[in-house]
């Protein structure tokens, strides 16, 4: 079961409340709030339900998961932090006669629906980047190989019309030259094709960061941060 980050405001209240205490009591935490009893007790509840908050002999306290979540938590603002989201994104190559070719995958979902970049995906929770590489890698090609780290690259998406922050990642960026086994050429949300760099940046609608990727992993440069900006047509 998830949680997700937009919770009642009594919730995020009784966590921080808890994020500062070993434990609480039933009273203890309703003073943190202006409700009644009853509708405490439902917070209190879903809560627990979750797996967020345990009750004990001392009253209440966080589980594990509970600490971990609160742990996220702006306690100014009192409402859980948005965070940028991790992925990894494989640089895949082989070399095909004189020709050096990548992966390069069309993206056939939203958004940035029809653009070409790498192909890659968020890494789960307790995955090493190799495991979501090799992952990632299987799932979307059929293909398997060994991934070795070449840089993290910081990504910002922008709107051009106004500005606004549409999309804050951090790849990973993971590379493999051994690749083997059949590539399967489309699947649920894209399709896959084997491509020389100047191919790549041929296409009509790309992802630049595809472009600087292989740029990065040529110049050996460990870190790079940049900003994208998109029209709304694009997104």
């Amino acid at each position: 079961m998830t949680y997700e980050p937009d919770v009642h405001t009594v919730q995020t209240s009784i966590l921080r409340a808890l994020l500062f205490a070993p434990h609480a009591t039933f009273a203890e935490l309703q003073k943190t709030t202006s409700l009644g009893s009853d509708h405490f007790t439902f917070h209190i509840k879903k809560l627990i339900a979750a797996g967020l908050v345990a009750k004990t002999d001392d009253g209440y306290t966080l589980t594990p998961r509970g600490k971990e979540y609160a742990n996220r938590m702006d306690t100014d603002e009192n409402e859980i932090e948005k965070q940028p989201k991790v992925s990894v994104a494989l640089i895949v190559e082989r070399q095909n006669g004189d020709r050096r070719e990548f992966i390069v995958q069309q993206r056939l979902k939203q958004p940035y629906y029809g653009f070409y970049g790498r192909l890659g995906g968020k890494v789960r929770w307790g995955e090493s980047f190799e495991e979501a590489a090799a992952r990632e890698l299987e799932e979307e090609t059929g293909l398997v190989g060994d991934f070795t780290f070449s840089h993290i690259f910081h990504k910002r998406d922008y709107r051009k019309s106004d500005g606004d922050l549409l999309e804050d990642k951090i790849f990973v960026i993971m590379h493999c030259d051994n690749a083997s086994g059949e590539m399967m050429e489309a699947f649920e949300g894209g399709r896959n094709f084997w491509m020389t760099q100047e191919e790549l940046i041929a296409q009509d609608k790309i992802f630049e960061s595809a472009r600087d990727f292989v740029k990065l992993y040529d110049q050996g440069i460990s870190y790079h941060a940049q900003e994208y900006t998109y029209d709304d047509s694009e997104y």
